[in-house]
């Protein structure tokens, strides 16, 4: 471990040299890649300054220790270690998760698809439950939403909703919302006061960059319709929606929301890249290990991943078996102590597959 951070500060240090002398950098875009790959390296880098920083105290104590005679001082170098090796054990714990192979997508932004599952008006509602739960989340972090294509039930509730999420590290926390979200409660419509259980799906894809998905013009089909259901005075009077299918996959995209059909189209097409793009990284995270099943989840659709029991004001997450008793700070935005959780859990299952 030590030969390799020793190598990745020397990196640190040449990238920092380049970056500081003009003349070494022939363009704009080489800067960037400097100064994007050295951001990469920082945090290990400062934290095995720490860790020598650390380490020579150590050193310097014990030599101080075999030259000291006074009993009182070399109780209180002694203590000194003792304190210092347990700082050393932290930060080679850390140093070994920093050293973990990162998610090429984790600094990206996000698309969040939210769809009703089984139950009916119940689960579109307990979407729109888990839309707004979302839009505090990434309040709290100081992060920008915007709707990219809503389909409501006239109640509060949502078939579809899709929207960005932009902020640094999105995905890498994001990430883990991605399955089943079930929820159990007593309908306001229900007389007999019965508990039903609805759900819905998560889907966080990463936001694909456009030289990361080339998209070929004769691959797609567009067609302009007229929108229905709520918007502006133009928005049935106008061939203002747009449907994009994606001929080689038959994936299909509609966005309605925006007067503009312009402004459709591009919504329409940066939910089609995240798509496209998330299912190259499926295949290619296939490949990688087909057989191994993350501790926390694979992040499939499918997946039964957390439980709101709106009658115990609790909420479980299945995959750390972690339940918390505060069901209304999670769904107005208060989820990051079982995204801490799952984070951990990752961390940990990664360092026994090196």
């Amino acid at each position: 471990m030590i030969e390799k951070l020793k190598a990745l500060k020397l990196k640190y240090n040449q990238l920092t040299e380049k970056i500081s002398d003009p003349e070494i950098i022939s363009d704009q875009a080489e800067y960037t890649r400097a100064i994007k790959e050295r951001s990469a390296l920082e945090d290990v880098v400062l934290k095995y300054d720490e860790y020598e920083s650390v380490l020579k105290q150590i050193n310097d104590n014990r030599q101080m220790l075999k030259e000291e005679g006074e009993e009182e001082f070399r109780q209180m170098l002694s203590e000194d270690i003792s304190v210092l090796e347990e700082s050393l054990k932290v930060i080679e714990a850390e140093l070994k998760i920093l050293l973990l192979p990162k998610d090429p997508n984790d600094d990206k932004n996000v698309i969040v698809e939210i769809r009703a599952g089984v139950g009916g008006d119940e689960a579109a509602l307990f979407a729109g439950d888990l839309l707004r739960m979302y839009i505090r989340y990434a309040e709290r972090h100081r992060w920008k939403t915007e709707m990219l294509s809503v389909n409501e039930i006239g109640i509060g509730g949502y078939k579809e909703a899709i929207m960005s999420i932009t902020g640094h590290g999105a995905y890498s926390r994001l990430k883990y919302e991605s399955g089943t979200h079930r929820v159990q409660r007593v309908p306001e419509t229900e007389s007999g006061g019965r508990i039903h259980t609805s759900a819905a799906t998560v889907a966080v894809l990463p936001e694909a960059e456009d030289v990361e998905v080339e998209i070929n013009p004769n691959d797609l089909r567009i067609d302009v319709y007229r929108s229905s259901g709520n918007g502006g005075q133009s928005v049935n009077t106008t061939d203002s929606a747009v449907r994009i299918t994606h001929l080689p996959t038959g994936m299909v995209v509609s966005c309605q929301d925006e007067k503009s059909q312009l402004k459709n189209k591009d919504k329409a097409m940066k939910i089609l890249k995240a798509r496209l793009y998330e299912i190259e990284q499926r295949k290619q995270m296939e490949s990688i290990a087909k057989e191994r099943k993350s501790q926390v989840g694979t992040g499939d659709r499918s997946e039964r991943i957390r439980t709101y029991n709106f009658p115990q004001g609790r909420v479980t997450d299945h995959r750390i078996n972690m339940t918390l008793y505060k069901l209304e700070d999670v769904l107005d935005g208060g989820i990051d102590e079982f995204i801490d959780s799952l984070i951990t859990a990752d961390q940990a299952e990664k360092m026994r597959n090196e």
